[in-house]
């Protein structure tokens, strides 16, 4: 068996620690994430259940929002990594400051209509008659720190853009904990109730736009960069997030459609599914964590003018995603028996679970391609691209997923479905990343 020359195997080790050096910080401010909602409804929970069904609803909503401007993060990286490898801080950090105040102007126009309608839209979800008022309550006081919440996204985009994933990782294990204690505090020492939950997690969150600010202040005046809006790079700076935020709704869509197809299978089917997408969404965080990497190697690679280095980085991560998958799905297979207790001792919706996780497990190689290449593509700034692959694959998973109903499919049926999608997004994010189309060069696409 033939070994891979020294210089191969130096750039495939220097590759390595590049990845790690990115992937573990930023995987361990990912899953710091939920632990705000956990620590909020374990608190809450203590209230009652009114409460914490109110809470529960208000969170969904307040959820959507992160997941839908994520695009403030994915495209600040990708723009920020693209003038680190120019070589141009001055300029990485003034495209992170557009990316800023484009936050900022997105979480006014937030708070300006959640504010009147909270009412209708907590009602519109579905909140009981005794839930609602929590729910609305909880709403409108969480809905002030939406601003700060945008400007977490777009400011953990530039430092991810600079190499940087450990400052995110120190932000949201300090803010985690703030919004534990402050949580405490204000529920039952200022004696509040929901509402002290709700100003407790937006000190929190202000708290932890706060220290991301004075980061990239500190980062501005090192290399004389202006912080003042300026109207041309906002603009940029939202063009580029719009075809981000289109691959973002299809997903949404998806993920909304196959919930939807599984509430239509029975009380067991729905059950077994939520716990199902709990975990999905659980190992979905350690890919993730591999395309965050991604999307800050790559492009700083582009922005250095390397397209060769890019590709090679590129095809590292892939085996690196691979490689993931097959570890988290043998996981997964391995932990069934502990895992379902956790959440059901109900032995039918276990029976409906344990073939379809199953089939997760079986499909986690393939997710760990598509976070991938998603994360490269992403790093180049090829989101329109990522949009219109996104938008077929959607329009693929609707027949397939409706389908199982109507042929009387089950819980398995439906992640079979689901793993068409995966394998759908494989196959369009592949031919782009094989043909090469993505590699473009310089401080700017």
């Amino acid at each position: 068996m033939t070994q891979a020359p020294a210089p191969l195997k130096a750039a495939r080790r220097r590759h390595d620690r590049e990845i790690v050096a990115l992937a573990f910080p930023a995987f361990g401010a990912l899953v710091a994430e939920p632990f705000f909602v956990m620590a909020d409804s374990a608190i809450v929970g203590h209230l009652g259940t009114a409460q914490l069904a109110g809470l529960g609803v208000a969170s969904a909503l307040l959820m959507t929002a992160v997941s839908i401007f994520v695009f403030l993060a994915y495209a600040t990286t990708a723009a920020v990594a693209r003038r680190v490898g120019a070589d141009d801080l001055q300029a990485a950090i003034r495209q992170g400051m557009d990316g800023i105040w484009l936050a900022l102007l997105l979480g006014a126009v937030v708070i300006a209509v959640v504010l009147p309608t909270a009412p209708a839209v907590v009602e519109l979800f579905g909140a009981s008659d005794t839930a609602a008022p929590y729910a609305t309550t909880y709403l409108r006081i969480s809905a002030l720190g939406i601003p700060a919440m945008l400007v977490v996204l777009a400011a953990t985009g530039v430092l991810r853009g600079l190499q940087d994933t450990k400052t995110p990782l120190y932000v949201a294990i300090a803010g985690f904990v703030a919004n534990a204690v402050l949580n405490v505090g204000l529920v039952y020492g200022a004696d509040l109730g929901i509402a002290g939950s709700a100003w407790g997690t937006v000190i929190a969150q202000c708290g932890m736009a706060a220290a991301y600010l004075v980061v990239v202040v500190r980062g501005a005046r090192r290399h004389g960069a202006s912080l003042r809006p300026d109207a041309a790079g906002i603009r940029a700076s939202a063009q580029a997030g719009v075809p981000l935020l289109v691959r973002t709704l299809s997903l949404r869509a998806i993920l909304m459609i196959a919930t939807a197809v599984a509430a239509r299978l029975g009380d067991a089917d729905i059950a077994a599914h939520q716990i199902i997408l709990s975990l999905w969404s659980l190992l979905a965080f350690a890919l993730d964590a591999i395309a965050i990497a991604g999307q800050a190697i790559i492009g700083r690679y582009l922005g250095a003018g390397d397209p060769e280095g890019a590709r090679n980085v590129c095809r590292r991560m892939v085996q690196w995603g691979f490689a993931v998958g097959i570890a988290l799905g043998v996981l997964v297979v391995i932990s069934r028996p502990v895992f379902l207790p956790l959440f059901t001792s109900d032995s039918v919706v276990k029976d409906a679970a344990l073939p379809a996780l199953v089939i997760v497990a079986l499909s986690q190689p393939i997710c760990g391609v598509v976070f991938v290449l998603d994360g490269v593509l992403m790093g180049a700034g090829d989101g329109p691209y990522l949009a219109w692959a996104m938008l077929v694959t959607l329009a693929v998973f609707i027949p397939a997923a409706f389908l199982v109903p109507a042929l009387g499919g089950g819980l398995t049926a439906l992640w079979a479905a689901m793993t068409l999608m995966m394998i759908v997004r494989m196959l369009t994010l592949w031919l782009r990343a094989r043909s090469g189309r993505w590699l473009v060069i310089g401080a700017t696409r």
